[in-house]
C-alpha cells in the first residue's frame, strides 16, 4: 500500500476534524472515544445494543478504531467489510487478545480482511478508570504504515495522554495481550500475600516468557521493554483495576473461575489468551513455566499454592543463555 495516501499533513489540512467511528461502548471504547471528541474529532460509538446500525456509524469514516472483545472481532470484522468504506480509511484495534480458532492477533484479522489498508495498533499501560478521571497516561501506536501511525497519534494525544509512534505492530500487540496472562499470576502472588520479592521475581521472568514467545512470532525483543510491554506489564501487575488481576486475585480466595467471571466487569483476556499460548508452547516446544501454571490453575488442576510449588522447585539453571 502507498504510504504517501497516510500524509499527516493531508489529515490536519484538509481534515482537522475527522470523522472517527469506534466500534465497542465499553469503558476502554469510551475512555477512546472521549479522547478524540476532546480533540475536537467527530465521533461515532457502535455497540450491538447501542441505537445505531454499523452502517450509518461506518458512513464517511476516516478512522475506525476496534475496542470489542477478542471473542467479537471475527465476526464484527466480516460485517464492516460487506459495507463501503474509502481506500484511504484507517483501522485502528485496541483489543489485546488472540483468537482461539486461527490464534491471530486482532490486528492480523483486520489486515486480512482489508489487505489495502492501514491498520495501527493502540496499546500500553492504559487503566480506563483511571483515564476516564483525567489521570496522566502514555500509550503506543504502531503500524507497517508510520504516517499512518502518526495520524492516529494526532487525533488522540493531549497533555493528559501522551501518544508514542512505534514501527513494530506485532510487538506492541502481543505486549498488551501476553502481558495478560502474568497478571493473573500477579494477582494470585497478591492474594496469596506472598510478599514484595516474589511479585518482583515474578513479573521480572514474566517479561521473559512474553519476549520469548514475541521473538517466535517475529516481534522486536525492544519493544517488551516498553509501554506497550514492561510498561503495561506493571500497570496491570500491581492495580486491582485490572480485570485479569482481579481473577488471580479471587483465585487465591478460593472462588472459582466460573463464579469470578460471571461477576467480572468485562472481559479477562488473559483466561483466552492463556489457553491459546499453551497450545503454542506445547507444539513449538517453548518453556512458559509460569504460563504453564496459571493454565493448570484456570483449569482446576492445581491450587494456587501448589502452582507456587511447582515454580519454585523448578531445576535450577543459568537467568540467561548466552
Amino acid at each position: 500500500m502507498s504510504d504517501q495516501i497516510y500524509s499527516t499533513s493531508k489529515f490536519k489540512t484538509q481534515n482537522s476534524k475527522l470523522s472517527i467511528t469506534i466500534l465497542g461502548a465499553g469503558a476502554w471504547g469510551m475512555a477512546l472515544a472521549n479522547l478524540a471528541a476532546a480533540n475536537g474529532h467527530r465521533v461515532r460509538v457502535w455497540s450491538r445494543q447501542g441505537p445505531h446500525t454499523l452502517e450509518a456509524v461506518l458512513e464517511n469514516a476516516q478512522i475506525v478504531l476496534s475496542a470489542i472483545s477478542m471473542k467479537g472481532v471475527s465476526d464484527v470484522t466480516s460485517q464492516v467489510h460487506s459495507f463501503p468504506l474509502s481506500p484511504e480509511t484507517i483501522f485502528v484495534t485496541a483489543t489485546k487478545g488472540l483468537d482461539p480458532e486461527t490464534r491471530c492477533t486482532p490486528s492480523q484479522i483486520w489486515q486480512t480482511a482489508f489487505p489495502d489498508h492501514a491498520v495501527v495498533v493502540l496499546s500500553g499501560p492504559n487503566l480506563s478508570k483511571e483515564i476516564e478521571l483525567g489521570l496522566p497516561a502514555a500509550t503506543v501506536v504502531a503500524s507497517n504504515v508510520p504516517t499512518a501511525a502518526q495520524v492516529v497519534q494526532l487525533v488522540f494525544s493531549s497533555n493528559l495522554f501522551r501518544v508514542y509512534t512505534n514501527p513494530d505492530p506485532l510487538g506492541v500487540e502481543l505486549g498488551g495481550t501476553l502481558k495478560n496472562v502474568i497478571a493473573i499470576a500477579s494477582g494470585v502472588c497478591d492474594g496469596l500475600q506472598l510478599g514484595t520479592n516474589a511479585k518482583a521475581a515474578l513479573v521480572t521472568r514474566g517479561l521473559t516468557e512474553m519476549v520469548r514467545i514475541g521473538n517466535l512470532w517475529g516481534a522486536n525483543t525492544e519493544t517488551f521493554y516498553g509501554l506497550s510491554g514492561l510498561g503495561d506489564l506493571l500497570a496491570t501487575c500491581n492495580s486491582p483495576l485490572s480485570r485479569n488481576y482481579q481473577v488471580g486475585y479471587q483465585l487465591a480466595g478460593n472462588k472459582t473461575l466460573t463464579e469470578i467471571l460471571a461477576n467480572l466487569q468485562g472481559t479477562a483476556e488473559g483466561v483466552n489468551t492463556c489457553r491459546v499460548l499453551m497450545q503454542i508452547a506445547q507444539q513449538q516446544n517453548i518453556a512458559m513455566p509460569i504460563t504453564e501454571q496459571v493454565y493448570r490453575l484456570l483449569q482446576s488442576e492445581v491450587s494456587p499454592r501448589q502452582a507456587l510449588d511447582e515454580l519454585m522447585l523448578r531445576n535450577i539453571k543459568p537467568e540467561y543463555n548466552y
